[in-house]
């Protein structure tokens, strides 16, 4: 029997992980680019570019450039008509923006469970969530894997309301041969440092429809509407303007995407195999078979009955000490401080004199999140699909040696 890397044995992986953001001179050349143009704020081609680029990619017809996707989902919010005292149904697990947003246009999220299997939003369990209050329903692509968004928008058709895709973890991931951020009423996207396109910080907003584009533009370009002048502010709004600098970034991160993202999808079909072989480790399950995963996290399902019990968070650190890094990833958002214990009913935009329904974030529970955040999910970053097969064969490895050497944990 080998000895777990755990209790002194030999790592199954010695060699490092590729870096991310990605080492590539061309960053440094659109940087240049946008210094020499002497244009650095807003108004510049890079912006414009970033924003048709994107949309063309995503088979969109508009997009909206903003200072992150926790602003492109706020602005959506707005953008459709979502403001106070509204209920919006989120998903429990995932990033906070995707609920915090709902909360900063004074409305109020309403957590509806997810599938245990494919991580996202369930939506089977939607209807039952929805009240005279509700007004949208925010589907999350969580860690790149499309949620199932022809019956969350059936249901949003037969109810009245708008869905805005929080494709923040998501680009050019594709739901039935459609790239996600355009299939719904809006999409959200982040270029914050982890995602696969890399700004730093930054964000989009993509639409096809022309009501909720100029919306969302007036909103972000402190209330200017597209055909304006300058100075002329007809509506409320903020500077939420994207800079030409990330602008930049994200033109040359556009262009590595394709080959990234193939990498990723190709490293993760091959581990996919390699777990076949494996009792009580599993990929994420796609929503559809057609679907293709960003595969912004490479998300697990363990099962602690194959490892004779051994709880995950056990697993997950003989895992890291064989060179694979794994963590356990999000806890349910109604846990987080700003909803179990900074939240209040008497303020906004819970009061009764801003919202008329009834929520009790302490008596929340959604047992498949529960599950996947406690005992069975666990998470590898997106730079673990850049590497090769043999990083893939790797992970498979080590999981089957601490398998295999399970009684050597206490």
């Amino acid at each position: 029997m080998a000895v777990l890397a755990i209790n002194g044995g030999e790592k199954v992986r010695t060699e490092g992980w590729p870096p991310w953001p990605p080492d590539d001179p061309g960053f440094l050349e659109a940087l240049k680019k946008v210094i020499d143009s002497r244009v650095w704020g807003t108004g510049g081609e890079f912006t414009t570019q970033a924003a048709e680029r994107m949309a063309e990619y995503h088979g969109a017809e508009y997009a909206v450039t903003v200072t992150s996707g926790t602003s492109a989902l706020e602005v959506a919010l707005r953008a459709l008509g979502v403001g106070v005292g509204d209920e919006v149904i989120v998903p429990p697990y995932t990033f906070i923006a995707t609920a915090s947003s709902v909360v900063a246009i004074g409305g109020v999220p309403v957590f509806v469970d997810i599938d245990a299997e494919t991580f996202n939003l369930d939506p089977t369990k939607i209807e039952e969530a929805i009240t005279e209050y509700t007004k949208a329903i925010i589907p999350a692509h969580i860690g790149g894997s499309p949620a199932d968004l022809d019956p969350i928008m059936e249901i949003g058709k037969r109810h009245g309301l708008a869905v805005i895709e929080d494709a923040c973890q998501a680009h050019g991931a594709e739901y039935k041969g459609r790239k996600v951020g355009a299939i719904a009423d809006a999409g959200a996207f982040s270029f914050q440092s982890s995602k696969n396109v890399c700004a730093g910080e930054g964000g989009m907003l993509l639409t096809n429809n022309r009501e909720v584009f100029e919306k969302a533009w007036s909103q972000a370009n402190i209330g200017r509407v597209p055909e304006g002048g300058w100075y002329d502010h007809r509506v409320m709004g903020w500077n939420l303007r994207m800079t030409q600098f990330q602008a930049a970034l994200i033109l040359r991160g556009l262009e590595l995407l394709p080959e990234h993202f193939e990498r990723r999808y190709h490293n993760a079909q091959y581990l996919r195999q390699r777990l076949e072989e494996i009792e009580g480790v599993s990929l994420q399950k796609m929503t559809h078979p057609s679907n293709r995963s960003a595969y912004h996290l490479y998300i697990f399902s363990y099962d602690r009955g194959a490892f004779a019990g051994l709880p995950r968070d056990k697993f997950l650190q003989a895992l890291n000490a064989e060179g694979i890094r794994g963590g356990s990833g999000y806890n349910p958002l109604y846990r987080e401080g700003l909803f179990r214990d900074n939240w209040d009913p008497n303020a906004f935009p819970f009061a009764p004199q801003f919202y008329k329904g009834k929520v009790n974030y302490d008596e929340v529970t959604c047992p498949a999140c529960e599950q996947v955040c406690d005992e069975s999910g666990f998470w590898m970053s997106q730079s673990t699909g850049l590497a090769d097969e043999k990083a893939m064969d790797d992970i498979a490895d080590a999981i089957l040696k601490i398998q295999q050497n399970v009684g050597e944990i206490e």
